[in-house]
């Protein structure tokens, strides 16, 4: 390691072994991404006919949620995904609280998601003045605690005519939210025979996943509504924006027609018949994503090699990079690696902030939150186990 990328020392910390992989750690991102600046952990990357389109798209004046661009991008989203339609919306939460609304759930419902997720997973949950109902986290894959929701389902839950309820609280179960963390896919097979079996409508937050598959079909494909987010740290961006998928038709007219204000097709009239949202992607939002959608693969091949070095690079430390679980093809959106533990984290995390190298923890717990912790929730162990560990590193496309 040259004196040139050897950071000042931190003297908060012990250098301890992981603090010491720290360090070395800096070193070998600044190598990777050749650079002495900051490293954020993920920048957008505009390599093809962004600015072409954009231009386009001002010169047609057509700029807001009506344009040719809203279409292609949404043409260029179902093509790659398999998916046979798609909404365009403002932003990933915009489209999850639709998956949800037209999904079914009811106020006073419960939904079955995970304790670690975004927020913006149990937002969306709240927008339909429903609750969630916790569920841990497997911490070698990420997704749901398949043994804990199953037994759960089997044990703790009971078929009505009208949907399958909770027998503690006596409320309906509505949906079931799994999310794709950093663009790993797991056991989605056993999610949806599992959900079949029970009643409940599966939805997939795969807001991280875009570009991700599972046994060769892509993420957001196996329950009835998938949803992407295109924020600006995503895979692709539109700046900001999101997209619902599906194969039901039904479910695609109707989140097209809410979204829009739930405005009546009429040349000059103005009549909603019914509690619409101004929810849909701009037409200037969109033209970016038809640029985007054209690099995707690109992208990917390089997070994948990224994520290859990472993992080569951890090898033999006391740190342990996470790799894609079986069945799974990610994207590779944030790479993650695990620490000792909460102590070792933070000291991580101070050093490689402190010297210039972006990392971030995972998100605390929801049920841990002001706003849900009255919701109910399974024991959520693994999910604080990773809580206490992981660090997302940088992991910019490189091209």
């Amino acid at each position: 390691m040259s004196e040139s990328v050897v950071a000042p020392p931190n003297t908060r910390f012990t250098l301890t072994p992981h603090l010491q992989q720290a360090e070395r750690t800096v070193a070998f991102i600044r190598e990777l991404y050749g650079t002495q600046e900051f490293v954020p952990l993920h920048a957008p990357v505009f390599v093809g006919n962004e600015k072409a389109y954009l231009a386009e798209c001002i010169d047609s004046t057509f700029v807001s949620y009506v344009g040719k661009f809203v279409e292609r991008f949404e043409k260029a989203v179902m093509d790659y995904t398999g998916a046979k339609y798609a909404v365009a919306c403002s932003s990933g939460t915009a489209a999850l609280h639709m998956a949800l609304h037209v999904g079914g759930v009811k106020p006073g419902d419960l939904v079955l998601m995970p304790a670690l997720t975004f927020v913006a997973t149990a937002n969306a949950v709240r927008y339909c003045q429903a609750d969630p109902l916790f569920i841990d986290t497997d911490r070698t894959t990420l997704g749901f605690d398949m043994a804990q929701l199953t037994d759960y389902l089997s044990t703790s839950t009971e078929r009505r005519s009208d949907g399958v309820y909770d027998k503690a609280t006596g409320r309906r179960i509505s949906a079931c939210l799994p999310v794709h963390l950093f663009g790993h896919v797991s056991r989605l097979d056993e999610l949806v025979t599992l959900c079949a079996e029970h009643g409940v409508t599966l939805i997939e937050d795969s807001a991280e996943a875009m570009g991700s598959f599972f046994k060769g079909r892509h993420a957001g494909t196996f329950g009835q509504i998938g949803v992407f987010s295109f924020n600006g740290n995503k895979t692709i961006t539109t700046g900001g924006g999101g997209m619902v998928i599906t194969d039901d038709e039904a479910v695609a007219k109707r989140i097209r027609h809410i979204t829009t204000t739930a405005k009546v097709p009429h040349r000059w009239e103005f009549f909603h018949d019914e509690l619409g949202y101004n929810y849909r992607l701009t037409n200037v939002n969109a033209a970016i994503g038809v640029g985007q959608m054209e690099q995707l693969d690109r992208y990917i091949t390089s997070k994948r090699s990224i994520a290859a070095r990472y993992a080569a690079f951890f090898s033999n430390g006391p740190m342990r990079h996470f790799a894609e679980p079986a069945d799974c093809r990610s994207n590779y959106w944030l790479n993650a690696i695990l620490l000792a533990d909460r102590t070792e984290r933070d000291a991580f995390l101070d050093y490689a902030n402190d010297n210039g190298v972006m990392s971030r923890p995972a998100w605390t717990l929801m049920n841990k939150l002001p706003m849900y912790s009255h919701c109910p929730a399974l024991s959520v162990e693994g999910a604080q186990w990773l809580e206490d560990r992981l660090v997302n590193i940088p992991s910019s496309p490189i091209v």
